[in-house]
């Protein structure tokens, strides 16, 4: 469990397509709304176990979320994250209703943040297409 309280991601030149970095910053975006002082979620999962395994669907699915909520389209590679977490936890039917729900609350929580007119921007952007 990380000590300190911040997102870290590479520069965006680091990335092929400039999109991808916005898509690797929702996710870490989901990650961080699960700190104590926001959402709560039990972060104490290291990697490889099922509580990691369940964080990384609950941030796959909210970063898909918040794509999408931003026009950004997610990826083969959203789906194909989502898929390889869902096999960890194969005797637990309910994960990803479970999951899918605290995705929507980091989502909402993240989208809280954009002002108002990025929000009617993107929903202009959404209706043009």
């Amino acid at each position: 469990m990380p000590t300190e309280d911040y997102v870290q991601v590479p520069p965006p030149q680091a990335y092929f397509e400039p999109i991808n970095w916005h898509r690797t910053a929702l996710h870490e975006l989901g990650h961080a709304s699960g700190h104590s002082s926001r959402l709560n979620r039990d972060l104490s999962g290291s990697f490889g176990t099922r509580k990691n395994a369940f964080e990384e669907l609950i941030t796959g699915l909210s970063a898909a979320l918040t794509c999408a909520s931003l026009g950004i389209v997610p990826t083969v590679r959203h789906t194909d994250y989502i898929a390889s977490w869902l096999e960890v936890l194969p005797e637990d039917n309910r994960a990803i209703v479970r999951a899918a729900s605290q995705a929507s609350k980091a989502a909402d929580y993240i989208l809280g943040y954009l002002p108002d007119a990025v929000i009617a921007e993107t929903m202009e952007g959404a209706e043009a297409a």
